[in-house]
């Protein structure tokens, strides 16, 4: 696939970001950082509406039948406007699991309340720091789960989780209903993305037929996420960029722009190598979906996305100055949002091993 988009995926970016920019703003998403377990209700509710959620699933089970292209044009633009709700992720990462490993009676269940938003999806996968363990920390026997996982994004709203857990042979995925699961709740610096700890006791539960191995398979959904998650990262990193720039060609110091100072244009030229880069990388990887060097690819826009929203919260803030700091302006918002991202879905160590792993032909 060529790096640039075709007529119908910009008319999709267009509109996408018109209708974002005309109902998102700062204010409405500043209050979610004082409380926990919320998100913003209005985000999502567009989301549905749009049909963003439905984007990339088939048709047969209430989907549009695109794909990761297209879901990643729209987490671009969420990512501009800092959507205050994870689910569009983690929803599409839950859906894509049932869809490649479920049987036609779990497609039928799930998909379509997946695919229109009103079932919530997220993914139990780590241990501690470790996005994909060997072992995983979930029991799984008789068709239940029982363990604890922590720091499951979306975990505190989800209607259902994809989770890794260990089977009486190895590891496996198997989809939970979480309605009367426990949930610890966790405070943290961004928490529209409804952060939480899943206690598993006893938990009916439903294994999905996957052909070959579990982490295989579990990786491969990561994967997925991450190409989505670099597209938000990226759209991020491109919001600031501008903000950067526009700031530095108004703000003046000793009788003229700060734009005309080496230490701030330099800044803001890197920024543009880096969102640019991102960006190829990110539409590189979602045309390599199916193809055999999916995972390396969906690894290089991962850390390339994350090295560029991580610069450009940094470097928006410091050209700001004292202003930068401030809870009105909002900048704050990206940062916290940078940190979130970097870390969900695999750290950038995890991704860099995977790349590794891809060029050297070796599996972790």
């Amino acid at each position: 696939m060529s790096i640039l988009y075709d007529e119908g995926q910009q008319a999709i970016a267009t509109e996408t970001r018109r209708v974002l920019e005309a109902r998102i703003d700062k204010d409405a998403l500043l209050p979610l950082l004082e409380t926990t377990g919320t998100y913003h209700e209005g985000f999502w509710s567009m989301a549905k509406e749009q049909g963003w959620t439905a984007l990339a699933l088939p048709e047969d089970h209430g989907g549009l039948g695109l794909g990761l292209v297209e879901l990643g044009l729209v987490a671009h633009q969420a990512g501009r406007t800092l959507s205050g709700a994870p689910f569009l992720t983690s929803g599409f990462g839950a859906a894509k699991a049932i869809e490649l490993f479920g049987s036609d009676a779990q497609k039928a269940r799930w998909l379509p309340g997946l695919a229109s938003g009103e079932t919530i999806g997220a993914i139990a996968f780590a241990s501690g720091a470790n996005a994909l363990p060997a072992r995983p920390d979930i029991g799984f026997d008789a068709d239940r789960l029982d363990g604890r996982i922590g720091g499951v994004t979306a975990g505190s709203i989800a209607d259902i989780a994809l989770v890794y857990a260990e089977g009486a042979d190895g590891p496996v995925l198997v989809v939970a209903e979480l309605a009367n699961v426990g949930r610890g709740i966790v405070q943290g610096f961004d928490n529209s993305r409804c952060i939480a700890d899943l206690h598993f006791e006893d938990t009916p539960a439903e294994a999905l037929a996957v052909a070959g191995s579990a982490r295989d398979a579990a990786l491969h959904v990561l994967a997925l996420q991450a190409v989505i998650t670099a597209h938000e990262q990226t759209g991020g990193a491109e919001a600031l960029m501008e903000v950067a720039r526009d700031y530095a060609i108004t703000r003046r110091a000793f009788g003229q722009v700060i734009g005309a100072f080496q230490s701030v244009k330099h800044r803001i030229a890197e920024l543009y190598g880096l969102v640019e880069l991102a960006r190829a990388n990110c539409i590189h990887a979602a045309s390599r979906e199916g193809e055999d060097d999916f995972i390396t690819a969906a690894a290089a826009a991962r850390l390339s996305a994350t090295e560029a929203y991580d610069t450009a919260a940094r470097d928006c803030i410091q050209i700001h100055g004292g202003i930068g700091v401030t809870w009105e302006i909002g900048l704050h918002l990206h940062m916290r949002r940078a940190r979130s991202l970097a870390i969900e879905q695999g750290n950038s160590l995890f991704w860099e091993d995977i790349v590794v792993d891809g060029l050297t032909g070796e599996k972790a």
